[in-house]
Order: C-alpha cells, then sequence, then structure tokens
C-alpha cells in the first residue's frame, strides 16, 4: 500500500505546517490562552482563509472535501502547536454531523458558515452519568404543539460558551441506555431556557456545563430517534482526528527531551551520554512510532462504512494512543526533572493534552475493554 501524500495533500501539510510554525510558538500560544474567548479570532480567520474550516465538506458548501487522511494532516500539526482554537468542536463534530444528519436547507445554511468562520458550534451530548457510554442520555425531547423542547443538562460541552448553535443529543423515547430513541437538535446558544457555565480545562481549552429547561429546538434532519449510528459515526472520526492530534504532541515532546539530554550537564558531562537514559530515551521513540502507525490506520478506517470494523479499528487505536501518550509523557517529564513541572516550560503542557486526549471520548482501559468484548480487532464479539 502507498503511504506517500499526494501532491494536494503535502500543499495542505506545507500551509499548515508554516502557519503553526510562524503563529503558534509557545509564548505566541500563552499570550493566545489569556484571550478571551480563551483563542484567537485573527487565526480562525487565517484557518479559513486556508480552508481548514471547511476541510471535511464538499465544494457545493465552500468545503475542500477531505477526508480522514487530510484531516490527520491538520490535526498532527494542531497537536504539535498545541492549538487550542475550537476546531474539534465546530469542524470536525458539529460541522459533520450537520453534514450527515441534516436537512439540505440546514445544510447550504451552516456549513458554509463554518468554511467561512462566521460561526461556531459545539455538540451538547455528554452526561454526568454516562462516563463514556454515547448510549446514555437522560435528556428529555418532546413535541408539543407542533414545538421540540428540551429538558436536562449536558456536561464537558467543548468550547459551549462561545457557540452560536449548539447541536443537542434528546431523548424522543426509550429507556435511558438504550441505542434508539435518540434524537439530534439544533438550539441557538442563546436560546431561552439555555444556562451556559464555562470553564477552563486542565489543557487551556474552554468547556462549559449547559442547562435546558424547555428550550425551544429544530430537529436537525427528520427527528425519527436513530441518530445513535450518526453520533458513533462521527465520534469515530473525532477520534481518529485525536490520534492525529496526540501524534504531534508526542512528536514535540520527545524532541524536548532529546535536546534535554543533550545540553543539561552532570559530572561535567551530558547527561544523555549515561546509558540508561539513552535506553530510556529509545522508549519513548518506540511509543511514538507505535502510536504514529495506530494513528494512520485509525486515519485509513476513519471513513469506512463497516461499522464494527470501523468501531473496533478506533478503539485499538485509541487504546495505543493512550498507553504511549503515557509512557512518552511522564518519561519526558522525569527525564527533563523538575522544569518540566512549571507552567513558563513546554513540556508540562503537552502531558496535559495528551492526558486529556485520552480521556476524550473513552480512556485506554474502556476502549480495550470494548476491543475485548468484540472478540480482538481481527476477532469476533462471543
Amino acid at each position: 500500500m502507498d503511504f506517500d501524500l499526494s501532491d494536494e495533500q503535502r500543499l495542505l501539510k506545507d500551509s499548515v505546517d508554516r502557519l503553526i510554525a510562524d503563529r503558534y510558538g509557545f509564548e505566541q500560544r500563552k499570550k493566545i490562552v489569556a484571550e478571551e474567548p480563551g483563542f484567537s479570532r485573527e487565526l480562525w480567520s487565517k484557518y479559513a482563509e486556508l480552508g481548514l474550516l471547511g476541510l471535511p465538506f464538499p465544494e457545493e458548501y465552500g468545503g475542500f472535501g477531505g477526508g480522514g487522511v487530510e484531516t490527520a494532516i491538520v490535526m498532527e500539526a494542531f497537536g504539535r502547536g498545541l492549538v487550542i482554537e475550537p476546531y474539534l468542536a465546530t469542524v470536525l463534530l458539529g460541522g459533520s454531523l450537520v453534514l450527515a444528519a441534516g436537512t439540505a436547507a440546514q445544510k447550504q445554511s451552516i456549513l458554509p458558515r463554518i468554511a467561512d468562520g462566521s460561526m461556531l458550534l459545539a455538540f451538547a451530548h455528554h452526561e454526568r452519568q454516562a462516563r463514556y457510554d454515547l448510549a446514555d442520555v437522560a435528556m428529555s425531547a418532546g413535541e408539543h404543539g407542533g414545538e421540540w423542547r428540551l429538558n436536562g443538562e449536558k456536561s464537558l460541552v467543548l468550547h459551549g460558551e462561545v457557540a452560536d448553535k449548539l447541536i443537542v443529543s434528546g431523548r424522543i423515547s426509550g429507556n435511558r441506555r438504550d441505542r434508539g430513541g435518540i434524537g439530534l437538535f439544533l438550539v441557538d446558544g442563546n436560546a431561552q431556557g439555555v444556562t451556559r457555565r464555562a470553564y477552563r480545562t486542565q489543557d487551556n481549552m474552554r468547556a462549559s456545563e449547559i442547562n435546558f429547561e424547555t428550550t425551544p429546538a429544530t430537529p436537525l434532519g427528520t427527528p425519527t430517534g436513530k441518530s445513535f449510528a450518526i453520533i458513533a459515526r462521527i465520534v469515530d472520526r473525532t477520534i481518529a482526528a485525536l490520534c492525529a492530534e496526540a501524534v504531534g504532541a508526542m512528536e514535540v515532546l520527545h524532541a524536548l527531551t532529546v535536546d534535554y539530554l543533550k545540553t543539561r550537564k552532570q559530572f561535567g558531562r551530558p547527561i544523555g551520554d549515561f546509558q540508561v537514559l539513552q535506553h530510556r530515551a529509545v522508549d519513548i521513540f518506540t511509543a511514538l512510532e507505535q502510536a504514529r502507525s495506530m494513528a494512520l490506520f485509525a486515519g485509513l478506517m476513519a471513513d469506512s462504512e463497516d461499522a464494527e470494523e470501523r468501531s473496533k479499528s478506533i478503539a485499538a487505536a485509541k487504546v495505543q494512543i493512550g498507553r504511549s501518550g503515557r509512557l512518552v509523557g511522564q518519561e519526558g517529564i522525569q527525564l527533563h526533572g523538575g522544569i518540566a513541572m512549571t507552567m513558563e516550560y513546554a513540556a508540562g503542557h503537552y502531558l496535559k493534552r495528551l492526558t486529556m486526549i485520552d480521556k476524550m471520548f473513552g480512556d485506554a482501559d474502556w476502549h480495550l475493554s470494548r476491543l475485548a468484548a468484540a472478540g480482538g480487532l481481527f476477532g469476533k464479539a462471543a
């Protein structure tokens, strides 16, 4: 199989790599983090100019028509820069859900505005009791007098405080953990009955707790209660993108660690001369390459129409990313010593992001359990 990038993919990679190198140094990022609303509107407009915000959308909606590989190219670069703009929330989650489930009118109304940078979305799905179960939805969605209303709470909504529109999952019928009976709804960010409480996560991203009280909502597509399969597919694609982002973060942490081993001196010589530390640096490199291989696999499988194979492949990738991220992060911190624990040095920030990526949409242990229940990557469930 040919894993070389096409000319278009190389052009995309060169463009986004150059942007991150020029505009997302560690000191520049610290200034962006301190801004309100927690990211750079100027850079968001730059992403739109480069076509990054329309990457997964067809050309008819102002997009690029890219797939899993193109998304991985962008996310790997974002991982190297620790990018904090709401790309995951708006483009990969929100925009992809509109593309997959929305009516023709909804797509035409929303997707071009995402692509040109004028609209932000957030996916309000996770609930406190759900842990990592995508089917665990208690939010009620009912139709009264021809209008849909939502009641309930959503937790950890990425960039929920700045979203112009929220895509909200609600239970139309069935019991709390049933895969059937879940619908998707569009809600204006400032709609009646919406209360948003924003906070900063440990990796300097933003999230919100959002309460819906008899909130008016518009069904995304047809409210049949069969939205679980769509949610699962988009989340799998998002996990694949997170795997690529994690590889980018691991690359930088590995480079920082090796450079530190070459420059930090003890007993009159660089500490990288000591063989035991060389062995640990090799362990970091090995974990990085294992993660890179599985992230590539996830990117190739993200667009698969075989739901079972896609789900198992993504789970396997998430397991390896979680394990590699933990090893690269912890070893990188230990080999740096105390300096890596300071807020002024970059290494600790990469570990924080890798830790958050592991927890998003299920950590390594949870996905390993899923994979075992399915009979392994190439097996069948018992």
